[in-house]
């Protein structure tokens, strides 16, 4: 994965064959402790949301994330080598808890670059993360999903897991509307250029 400094991009991952990768509140707390120590310190997250069977952040890319870690056989930056170790030890941990063997997620971790100039592809792109557990009827409402930055941005957790300042600065949130705003339905034709 290539990336360019001050761009946003929407990465996300799932099962394979579409298969859970979270079995209990301790995986997906485990999965957070290591996108603290792999992701979060080179880059800046501004939302995330962990699902049954898949994952979300949305991200701006810095200096840290671009720095080259090694360019022989391939380049790799640090925010990819942070992907792959998150997913590798995340998966080691998980076949040892499930005794499987094999890959837990899909081969290729997916990445979308939005343009941080179009504020309203990074704004639909914060606001679908946060509205994937509502979507799957996993909750009735937004506040009630552990798992995903929205509580954070809503009051209800003082998470440091994002910065909420860059987000709202790039994204054009209004905190003020935050929850109205949350709830609101996602143009099609922008959902269509997150993926």
């Amino acid at each position: 994965m290539q990336f360019d400094i001050s761009n946003l991009y929407h990465i996300y991952n799932r099962g394979n064959n579409k298969q859970p990768i979270f079995f209990n509140r301790e995986n997906y707390l485990y999965f957070l402790k290591k996108v603290k120590k792999h992701i979060y310190p080179v880059c800046d997250i501004l939302s995330w949301c962990l699902m049954p069977n898949h994952f979300h952040f949305l991200i701006h890319a810095n200096e840290l994330s671009i720095k080259l870690l090694k360019k022989i056989p391939l380049e790799i930056n640090s925010l990819t080598d942070g992907v792959r170790v998150l997913l590798s030890s995340y998966t080691q941990g998980i076949n040892r808890q499930q005794t499987r063997t094999g890959n837990l997620f899909q081969q290729k971790t997916k990445m979308k670059c939005i343009n941080e100039g179009d504020q309203h592809y990074g704004y639909t792109a914060f606001q679908y993360i946060h509205q994937n557990p509502l979507k799957a009827n996993l909750v009735k409402r937004l506040e009630d999903w552990e798992f995903s930055s929205f509580i954070d941005y809503a009051g209800l957790r003082n998470g440091n897991l994002c910065n909420k300042e860059l987000a709202i600065s790039l994204l054009g949130l209004n905190m003020k509307t935050f929850l109205k705003d949350s709830y609101q339905e996602l143009p099609e034709h922008l959902l269509m250029k997150l993926f």
